[in-house]
């Protein structure tokens, strides 16, 4: 189980939003950070804590990901985590749990595989780092005697803690003062905390430059990959229409064993093609009882979770609507922004155009609709 803290406003970042919602590499900070957990081994749910008055955003840029719950935090991080793990509680409570910070949105698996090996031998254990700088105190703007760096540490996030431990210590710790970690509330109540290698990509978001460093880690040795997709489907009385994730009232729908939303059919074929894993066909057989009349949300979102699970980002994804009716303008930016919704990405990456064929073939004819779609990732170079 993980809590992912995403409660602060990030002043020191810069900008007018708070930073966990800036578009890294074409998704959002916060995105990056869980879904950087969610492909961590041993993290059954994770729960997201948010600022007052910012759950609808925090749900619009994670649909359709499963967030265990959101919860209010408080304007401490100290409370936002205890509001956390008080919510946590009242729900039957954990065994463990990775406290992590989506300031640091580029969490390597064996980090936190780390971490929860380490909880076999105490009830905390924190990523960290050697200091490998010269260091020195600042005497009134002159530099001091050089501090023994031998036995320091940079600590990172995530944390990992026996749940009722941490709970105990949280609900133990002196409120008038302000801690600077997890594991030090944890170290106050008499436990030890085992220290485990952390890793230079989980530096932490705080300043202009820290973001101008995480859009240069996401460039660093990659690719640009380019998929197609084409998917065409019968018009029929009586089904729904549902293109591009949105429902519109038709007394025509599309057939398919699925919902047949031809749009983000497309959009699936085009995003496995750029990764070069077969088509929507092979990962959802029509063959298959368990997809008939299955959302087609499900598919983009397995196409996006492909997609991040070989480390890469949608950059864009452009599609075009082939058909004579219904009329795609009113509904294109429903649809933008439900593909954006769905694929993790912000609704400036996402075109959608419709076009007819002046009323030649079957799509001409009112016998059905067909989409191509383009779908453009940015994914690690091959070694």
């Amino acid at each position: 189980m993980a809590l992912l803290v995403a409660a602060g406003q990030g002043s020191r970042a810069g900008g007018d939003i708070p930073k966990q919602f800036r578009i890294v590499g074409g998704k959002a900070v916060l995105a990056h950070a869980f879904d950087a957990l969610a492909m961590c081994e041993g993290i059954d749910a994770i729960f997201v804590v948010i600022a007052p008055g910012q759950e609808q955003k925090a749900r619009h840029i994670l649909a359709p990901r499963p967030i265990a719950a959101f919860i209010e935090g408080a304007s401490s991080r100290r409370g936002s985590v205890h509001a956390g793990l008080d919510h946590i509680e009242s729900l039957g409570g954990a065994r463990e749990i990775l406290i992590h910070d989506a300031a640091r949105p580029f969490l390597p698996p064996p980090v936190a595989t780390r971490l929860i090996e380490a909880l076999q031998e105490a009830k905390g254990a924190i990523p960290m780092l050697p200091v490998t700088d010269t260091l020195v105190t600042d005497d009134a703007g002159v530099a001091g005697p050089v501090i023994d760096r031998s036995f320091l540490r940079h600590v990172q996030t995530p944390q990992a803690f026996h749940f009722d431990a941490i709970l105990s210590a949280h609900r133990a710790w002196d409120n008038a003062q302000e801690a600077t970690d997890d594991a030090q509330m944890l170290r106050a109540c008499g436990h030890d905390v085992m220290l485990v290698r952390g890793d230079e990509r989980l530096f932490k978001l705080t300043y202009s430059e820290d973001f101008e460093k995480a859009q240069a880690l996401l460039a660093v040795g990659r690719r640009t990959c380019i998929g197609m997709g084409y998917d065409v489907h019968r018009l029929v009385a009586g089904e729904e229409l549902w293109l591009g994730g949105v429902r519109i009232a038709s007394p025509f729908g599309l057939a398919g064993h699925s919902d047949a939303d031809v749009a983000l059919h497309a959009i699936v074929d085009a995003i496995l093609g750029a990764l070069a894993d077969g088509d929507i066909g092979s990962h959802f057989p029509p063959s298959d009882p368990q997809w008939k009349g299955a959302s087609s949300d499900r598919f983009l979102a397995h196409a996006r979770d492909r997609v991040a699970a070989r480390g890469g980002v949608i950059e864009h994804l452009d599609l075009t609507i082939i058909c004579e009716a219904p009329k795609i303008g009113p509904h294109r930016e429903a649809m933008r922004q439900r593909i954006a919704a769905i694929a993790g990405i912000a609704i400036e990456r996402v075109s959608v155009k419709a076009t007819t064929t002046e009323r030649l073939g079957f799509a001409g004819r009112g016998e059905g609709m067909a989409a191509q779609a383009v779908a453009t990732l940015s994914l690690p170079a091959l070694s």
